[in-house]
């Protein structure tokens, strides 16, 4: 989704308790044999809509990049929960003494970012940005580090030496925001004797910012590359809930205790002589098979969620996207099915956002639902992503609900992206070591064990 514009719905998290347990044999392998639970509840507030895909992702699927190697055994096991409307915002402790920061869970992104700030500003957000100052174990990467180079071969940000000689780094997001910042060291600190090492993130100037990025994908300079992370899990509650609740889902870095009800779909991985220019091999692809609407399976052949020899037709999942975004065959075909059981009550000559045309305006809902049925997604090995019929509409304000899916071609790339809003009241589980997805169905407002 698009997490620069200010009508996205964001989630603002704070402590009211902390709970954690630590076991460590010897602190030279504190990262290897360390348990953690920690518990925080979150609140939310609103603030808009936005359904465009992940502002991230899109950097990824231009440049040809190196496949992440294998990882070592679990360093972490580290829970919190967080509440969701579009974003899935999460709160991690950086630095020494660590500092609360607030970053957008994000499967499509590589490079994890926060707020910085050099000089204190008179007034501070909510959540105060990083104050690199209070840090004792932050640096700033010199020009001279290898990472400051161009053509690293799967780190996408072009980066040059500012003026102080520091590793500078600025790009356009898909959405056309601006991002800059400097390439720093820093340490995420679970506790006072466990902590990651000091790895590599951006660190943004402009505290005006929005929340910071947590990149989780399966590049080598991701938060779960970098700090050993061998699984993470998420579970998203749902969002039509009643005035005053405040559904609470959580995200766990290390073992799930649920993932004994979990089914698994194998990673698509691809040889460097495949990769194509509109591939993006640092993504969670999934072998999707095909799209049914009620009873019926869509005609719709699987080598379209596939990638060809350009790279087109990969189908991703990505935490940072709200809707799910089609390749236009897939969409067209989707589309007629609409138009075929509910196509009098659709809004015409409406699109919302440049995204979707299927859309309704002063419509039973509950009848387009029922008229419409489940959707469900498939992959392989049987497994599939079910949105019940009661989750099947986005309600985009002003009496508009529409369905929760967009054409992927709006992005600038041909790939099928399995959003956010279809993953609500299930587990996502990415097992990095495996290379294995796995999902589980859930009520996850109540997810916490």
């Amino acid at each position: 989704m698009s997490l620069f514009q200010s009508n996205t719905l964001f989630l603002w998290l704070c402590f009211s308790s902390l709970l954690f347990t630590l076991s460590t044999q010897e602190k030279e392998k504190q990262h290897a044999s360390t348990s953690i639970s920690l518990s925080f509840p979150l609140k939310t507030v609103r603030l808009g809509s936005s359904p465009n895909a992940s502002a991230t992702f899109r950097n990824s699927l231009l440049l040809k990049f190196r496949r992440n190697p294998r990882l070592k055994a679990a360093s972490y096991n580290y829970k919190l929960s967080f509440q969701y409307s579009m974003a899935l915002i999460v709160s991690l402790p950086i630095g020494t003494p660590p500092q609360t920061q607030e970053m957008v869970l994000d499967t499509g992104s590589q490079l994890s970012w926060i707020k910085c700030h050099m000089k204190a500003p008179k007034r501070f957000p909510p959540t105060p940005p990083f104050d690199p100052s209070r840090s004792s174990t932050f640096s700033v990467l010199p020009c001279t580090n290898p990472i400051c180079k161009p053509r690293v071969p799967d780190f996408t940000l072009p980066t040059t030496c500012d003026q102080n000689r520091f590793c500078h780094y600025s790009y356009f997001y898909a959405d056309g925001t601006f991002a800059e910042g400097n390439l720093v060291r820093e340490k995420f600190t679970f506790s006072p004797s466990v902590s990651t090492p000091p790895f590599i993130l951006g660190c943004a100037k402009d505290p005006s910012d929005t929340k910071g990025i947590l990149g989780m994908n399966l590049g080598r300079l991701s938060f779960a590359s970098q700090a050993k992370i061998t699984k993470f899990s998420y579970c998203v509650p749902t969002r039509k809930t009643k005035p005053g609740s405040f559904p609470t889902g959580s995200f766990y870095l290390g073992n799930n205790p649920n993932s004994r009800w979990f089914k698994y779909v194998d990673l698509l991985t691809f040889p460097k002589s495949q990769r194509a220019p509109n591939l993006d091999p640092l993504a969670f692809t999934l072998p999707m098979q095909g799209i049914r609407i009620g009873a019926k399976k869509l005609n719709i052949p699987p080598s379209v969620f596939r990638p060809d020899p350009s790279g087109s037709g990969q189908t991703m999942i990505d935490s940072g996207s709200d809707f799910t975004f089609l390749v236009d065959e897939a969409y067209n075909t989707l589309r007629e099915e609409i138009v075929r059981r509910v196509g009098p009550k659709m809004k015409r000559g409406y699109v919302y956002a440049g995204v979707t045309d299927m859309c309704f305006q002063g419509a039973n809902t509950a009848e387009i639902e029922r008229l419409v049925g489940d959707m469900v997604f498939e992959f392989d090995k049987g497994v599939e992503i079910v949105a019940p019929k009661e989750r099947i509409l986005a309600d985009v304000g002003g009496g508009i609900h529409c369905l929760a899916i967009g054409r992927s071609n709006i992005l600038g790339a041909a790939s099928n992206i399995i959003g956010n809003f279809h993953q609500q009241n299930l587990w996502v589980e990415f097992d990095l070591v495996r290379r294995k997805v796995g999902f589980g169905k859930a009520v996850c407002s109540r997810s916490s064990v």
